[in-house]
């Protein structure tokens, strides 16, 4: 849950890319309802995946066995780690840029060119935090995770408790006029939350390190969306009950223009510090699970055979670098761009595809043993598909183009790969 919140509500909430510009007024809100719907429909799908297939890999696992262990299976499962890398840095990076921001509110001054370097810099530090012994790593996570629900808990409790309904439900005219706009504007707002529910299916990388995943995973992932959905929800509803949405769009470090009305300065800087150590707990537990995705996929001969290497002290090393260096270049673009990039390279292959690879499990694989069964089936898997196809379409021409694209190489990479090896394998 550390990776799911992290800098989330307190990046995403305000500015001019925020979700409350998405539909220039508090009614963009309902977004985390309508997030919350995707990511539990998808969360069942995840659960019921992740409980028959615990290994280290995760959703590259449940493609690879869903599409079948042939040709398309390898396709497919290939190009989910293909486009993790034009996605799962990027949302590594996010998190590098937010520090950065709430960093703006002790150093105004920072030009963009340092606040760049900045974010590049802490992504280095994160991977040089992780070069260690696994158990090292559970108790620094368990610390963050600690901090974490300091942050958003006093955050939670000073708004509520100062809350003003008049000025966090000041509703601009027409705000709920149904039309094309309307959806247009929720689909935008969406596609920002569905940032912030990110990593319910974080459990899954680290499957083959989980005790009784069976039961594990399946609570793992439904609680940790309900958590999230309630925090970010409660985080955001103390913000505009004490900062007016108009002026909130106006800043890109809401949380502490939040406190410093509230409580003074002093206040503010001690929850900025708290929100930079909250970043960096999602920061270290992206880069901790997203290491083992290329390590899985090399262990399984369908990607770069030398990531498939452990060091030492247990942890894919090489797997880490790689995604690390990934991330610094990332952290060289903008916010806005960096989610909207993550999302769109993501959703065909990753959420779209998990589903149908359950469905195809179900029906042509019933050797898997499946010891948790979604609920309602198929009435979430629909939802699921529904529900990221419509945040795809939310995301604007330009982004759509960069997930097709990135889908489109990643085919014919794999296809020159598969032809390549014919020819060396007949000796021509």
């Amino acid at each position: 849950m550390t990776n799911m919140v992290g800098t989330g509500p307190f990046i995403t909430i305000a500015g001019a890319e925020g979700i409350l510009a998405s539909m220039h007024g508090p009614q963009a809100l309902l977004g985390w309802l309508v997030g919350a719907v995707i990511a539990l429909a998808d969360g069942m799908v995840v659960a019921e995946l992740g409980a028959a297939m615990p290994a280290a890999g995760g959703i590259y696992v449940f493609l690879r066995e869903g599409f079948g262990p042939g040709r398309w299976g390898r396709l497919a499962a290939f190009l989910f780690v293909w486009q993790f890398l034009f996605s799962g840095p990027l949302e590594i990076a996010s998190g590098c840029i937010g520090m950065v921001q709430y960093l703006g509110y002790f150093f105004p001054a920072l030009s963009p060119a340092a606040s760049k370097l900045l974010a590049a810099a802490i992504a280095a530090f994160a991977v040089f935090a992780l070069y260690r012994k696994i158990t090292d790593v559970a108790r620094l996570m368990t610390f963050l995770w600690v901090s974490m629900l300091a942050t958003t808990a006093w955050v939670i409790v000073a708004g509520l408790w100062h809350f003003d309904a008049a000025r966090a439900f000041d509703f601009p005219p027409g705000a709920f006029d149904f039309n094309f706009g309307f959806l247009r504007g929720l689909g935008a707002g969406t596609l920002i939350v569905m940032y912030n529910y990110l990593g319910y299916y974080q459990v899954c990388y680290l499957g083959g390190e989980v005790r009784r995943p069976e039961r594990t995973i399946p609570y793992a992932v439904i609680i940790s969306i309900g958590a999230v959905f309630l925090i970010d929800l409660g985080v955001s509803l103390a913000f505009v009950g004490v900062v007016p949405w108009r002026e909130a769009l106006q800043t890109s470090a809401i949380g502490s223009l939040f406190m410093e009305r509230l409580y003074g300065p002093s206040a503010a800087s001690l929850l900025t510090l708290m929100i930079i150590l909250t970043a960096f707990g999602s920061v270290f537990a992206l880069l901790l699970g997203y290491s083992r995705i290329p390590y899985a996929a090399a262990l399984d001969g369908a990607f770069f055979r030398p990531l498939g290497v452990l060091h030492r002290d247990g942890f894919p090393h090489r797997s880490l670098l790689l995604i690390g260096v990934l991330c610094i270049a990332a952290c060289f673009f903008t916010l806005g761009q960096v989610i909207s990039a993550l999302l769109t390279a993501r959703i065909v292959v990753q959420f779209m595809g998990q589903v149908v690879a359950l469905l195809r499990i179900r029906s042509k694989r019933p050797e898997i043993e499946r010891p948790f069964r979604m609920w309602l089936f198929p009435l979430p898997a629909i939802l699921s598909l529904a529900g990221y196809a419509y945040v795809f379409a939310a995301s604007g021409a330009r982004f759509i183009l960069y997930g097709l694209a990135t889908l489109a190489a990643g085919t014919l990479v794999y296809f020159l790969i598969v032809a390549r090896d014919h020819v060396r394998g007949t000796g021509d």
